[in-house]
């Protein structure tokens, strides 16, 4: 029975990275062109949230998404949100209808065919360079000034320790919200871990709760405000992560 599981687990992965290549694949030359141009990039948006809705329908997940408030079409927001899964991404793009950015890690890059997107419609971050972290400062500001809205994981990476409910929060995310005035949106993936985790043997098809916050505003807002507000974020995303019995 065990070396059944350990089989199906493996075939689950394995359908997961199928469904992620084969839209990439059928709808490269649109993609291609679509994400050449930052004019164009709204149209690749679009594609992208197919392409996510299509994944998590194929794996057999669930969404069931509560949402305290809604997005407003042309508004640039800051997206937030605990990170557990490669599913995140894929979640998010579900939620969000406003055209946005991921910052993350450069590592998922070096996927085949994924990457080649990824690398071009998200803002890439070396966690262990001090200059690719300003680096990606200016990006995310460059492309908030166009109207764009941008999605950063503050935790920054999964936690080696999966006993850890919630990490502690980096800056960058709230830094950037300030300068901009933008409001933060946090979210609270509740089943993400247990769907699909980084670890290769685990996952199910199920149900894949997530919860959208009340915004909170940062009008008015300056850097001696950061901290108050990245604790307050994460006081809320942990809070809902107890609530959904993850604590």
């Amino acid at each position: 029975m065990k070396a059944l599981k350990y089989i199906l687990w493996t075939l689950y992965r394995i359908w997961f990275y199928i469904l992620m290549a084969v839209p990439i694949i059928i709808l490269s030359p649109f993609l291609i062109l679509a994400v050449s141009w930052d004019k164009t990039y709204p149209l690749f948006f679009i594609m992208a949230r197919w392409w996510a809705k299509f994944i998590l329908f194929g794996m057999g997940f669930r969404t069931v998404i509560n949402r305290d408030d809604n997005f407003e079409a042309g508004k640039s927001y800051m997206l937030v949100a605990n990170h557990t899964s490669m599913t995140d991404v894929m979640l998010m793009l579900a939620i969000c209808p406003n055209p946005f950015v991921f910052v993350g890690k450069k590592e998922l890059a070096k996927i085949p065919i994924f990457g080649f997107f990824y690398k071009r419609s998200c803002i890439l971050v070396d966690r262990n360079s001090s200059k690719s972290r300003f680096e990606v400062f200016q990006q995310a500001q460059a492309r908030l000034s166009r109207g764009l809205s941008v999605c950063i994981f503050p935790e920054g990476g999964v936690p080696d320790d999966e006993s850890v409910l919630l990490d502690e929060f980096k800056d960058g995310a709230f830094r950037l919200a300030i300068d901009h005035q933008i409001p933060i949106v946090p979210m609270t993936f509740a089943d993400n871990k247990e769907r699909f985790s980084f670890r290769f043997f685990s996952g199910s098809p199920g149900r894949m709760r997530a919860k959208v916050h009340r915004f909170i505003p940062t009008a008015g807002l300056t850097q001696d405000d950061k901290k108050e507000l990245k604790e307050k974020t994460r006081e809320v995303i942990y809070g809902q992560l107890v609530e959904f019995g993850k604590g």
